[in-house]
């Protein structure tokens, strides 16, 4: 029953998404830069306002997210080994198959965020919100070991975003 009614949601979110991707010109977000597929190994997005854009598939190792609005963002099959998303706002954003290794994802907001297939080895997550965001089981509980710490901003511990035991 789990696995029809996962299904069900991916499929729904492609289709959003794919809905999104012929938006008209007049409705798309204004000043929205597109980096999908781009390489940005190392660059500085620090505190940027990002919402809505789309880094599918892109290269962001080492990059500095450090408090970037990063809500509602596409992140599929992007990159963030070893970067700073430290205090960043991740919520409601589709991160599936992202690859979230050794990043420090210090006080970050993941609510609402669908992260299915993504890996988080070695990630720094104290503080972390994962409220609501659907993760990988095995994600959850290799997560669960290590997790600690309260969201300041959303004031929930990140061992009960989990629902770690």
């Amino acid at each position: 029953m789990k696995r029809i009614i996962l299904s069900v949601f991916l499929f729904i979110c492609l289709v959003g998404c794919l809905l999104n991707l012929n938006t008209p010109p007049a409705l798309a977000q204004e000043n929205t830069v597109n980096y999908t597929l781009a390489d940005l190994r190392n660059r500085d997005f620090s505190h940027q306002d990002l919402h809505g854009t789309s880094f599918a598939g892109a290269e962001m190792q080492g990059a500095n997210f450090r408090g970037a609005n990063l809500s509602g963002t596409i992140l599929t099959k992007g990159s963030f080994l070893k970067a700073d998303l430290s205090n960043a706002n991740l919520s409601e954003v589709f991160a599936d198959r992202v690859i979230f290794n050794e990043a420090d994802l210090t006080n970050a907001i993941f609510t609402d965020a669908l992260l299915t297939s993504s890996r988080f080895y070695n990630a720094a997550i104290i503080g972390a919100d994962f409220s609501n965001a659907l993760l990988d089981p095995y994600e959850v509980k290799q997560m669960c070991d290590r997790a600690d710490g309260v969201n300041p901003v959303t004031g929930v511990p990140t061992r009960e975003s989990l629902g770690c035991r």
